[in-house]
C-alpha cells in the first residue's frame, strides 16, 4: 500500500483535521501545561482558565487518539486520572512553547497596534 503524503492545503486531506486539533487554543494551552510533566485532569482544568469540562474532556480525548497525550487511569475510587505527553507530544510541545514565548514577548506591541487600528477604523 502506497504511503499518502499530507497536504494541509487540500481541503479534503485529513491532515487539515490534525492541523485544526493541534492549532486550537485549548490544545496549545494543554500542551504547554503538560510540558511541565504529568498532570491530573482537575488540575489541567484549573490551569487552563476558562475551559469547560466538556471541552477539556473532548480535547484530551482527541490528543490521546492522535498519540500526543497518554492517559493513565489508576483505577481508584474516587477516580484518579493523570495525563502526560507522549514522545510525539513532547516534540509538538517544544514547537508550541516557542509560540507561547513569541506571544508573551509580542503581546503588548500587538495589543497597542490593534487598539490603534480599532481607533482609526471607528473614525
Amino acid at each position: 500500500m502506497a504511503k499518502k503524503n499530507a497536504n494541509p492545503f487540500n481541503a479534503s486531506c485529513p491532515s487539515q483535521d490534525i492541523l485544526a486539533l493541534i492549532g486550537s487554543k485549548w490544545s496549545m494551552l494543554l500542551l504547554c501545561i503538560l510540558g511541565d510533566g504529568p498532570v491530573r485532569s482537575g488540575e489541567l482544568g484549573r490551569r487552563a482558565g476558562g475551559i469547560s469540562q466538556k471541552m477539556l474532556t473532548q480535547t484530551l480525548r482527541e490528543l490521546e487518539r492522535h498519540g500526543i497525550v497518554h492517559r493513565k487511569d489508576y483505577g481508584e475510587v474516587p477516580p484518579r486520572v493523570e495525563y502526560s505527553l507522549t514522545t510525539l507530544g513532547r516534540s509538538l510541545a517544544q514547537l508550541v512553547r516557542g509560540i507561547e514565548a513569541w506571544v508573551e514577548s509580542n503581546y503588548s506591541r500587538m495589543t497597542r497596534v490593534a487598539q490603534s487600528y480599532d481607533a482609526g477604523a471607528s473614525t
